[in-house]
């Protein structure tokens, strides 16, 4: 087997949360691979932006637009406008979801979960889960259609399994911050869609796969990063850039015969 079956050269491929900290490295990896990328994400202008520095850097066709996926007439207009600039979508990555640490208030006693607010439930809920459903059942249409095409899920180590809340506990063993039941919720309701849909699809040539990334570095306090990287096999949490090679295997003919499956790429998180 060559290197060729990773290639995405002429493929289309969508990016919602396409400027989030992982959305920038899942349209990194594809344009580098070859695919014609659209950035979607909730600013449009900064997507459009963003879409400019792949073309410059990797010479493919990209282009910005702005969705909120939560909104059917939103992201229908969005597959309109991407195959009217790009051409028919092949690859769709469902990056775009709110975790707790994203909701105003969401630091204070309110995120132990019998306080919990009802509202932030279903706030994460309308984002990760029905936006999911939404751009899976939208554009993977089309997909079914032309019996060709890759939907990667972006789920988490918490879709598989619970948080480990001591990770939050303060030096003196005191806690203010818990990992809410949200979050984890979702991502575990997006791996049985990923699975509910490649069951359904298999058979018109759409693969559905989620990915379940680990804990990715982002700026957190060093006492989280030791307790994490403690906690980890490797011994560390991830670098933004360490799941470009599975977005590109997920979405290439590299994975031709895989559907229905969560990779889980976590530093070995999940093997212990």
């Amino acid at each position: 087997m060559s290197v060729s079956v990773f290639s995405l050269d002429g493929k289309v491929a969508v990016v919602t949360g396409g400027l989030g900290l992982l959305g920038r490295q899942h349209g990194i990896a594809l344009a580098e691979a070859g695919a014609h990328v659209a950035v979607a994400d909730l600013d449009g202008d900064a997507a459009m932006q963003f879409a400019g520095e792949l073309t410059g850097r990797f010479g493919c066709r990209a282009h910005g637009c702005r969705v909120d996926i939560t909104d059917a007439a939103a992201v229908t207009s969005l597959r309109d406008e991407v195959q009217r600039t790009l051409g028919p979508i092949d690859v769709l990555v469902n990056n775009a979801a709110i975790d707790d640490k994203a909701v105003p208030g969401a630091d204070d006693e309110t995120s132990a979960f019998e306080r919990y607010p009802l509202e932030r439930w279903k706030m994460v809920l309308d984002t990760n889960v029905t936006g999911t459903f939404l751009c899976c059942q939208i554009v993977g249409c089309g997909m079914a259609d032309r019996a060709t095409g890759s939907i990667i899920n972006i789920a988490s180590t918490y879709g598989v399994v619970a948080p480990d809340q001591a990770l939050y506990r303060n030096a003196d063993g005191s806690q203010s911050f818990f990992k809410g039941p949200a979050y984890p919720t979702t991502k575990g309701a997006v791996i049985a869609l990923t699975r509910f849909l490649a069951a359904y699809w298999g058979h018109r040539g759409v693969r559905v796969n989620a990915l379940s990334p680990g804990g990715v570095h982002n700026g957190h306090e060093p006492g989280f990063v030791a307790r994490y990287g403690a906690r980890t096999p490797l011994g560390r949490m991830a670098a933004p850039a360490d799941y470009r090679g599975a977005v590109v295997f997920l979405a290439s003919d590299a994975s031709s015969y895989m559907t229905g499956a969560n990779l889980v790429v976590d530093g070995g998180w999940t093997a212990w």
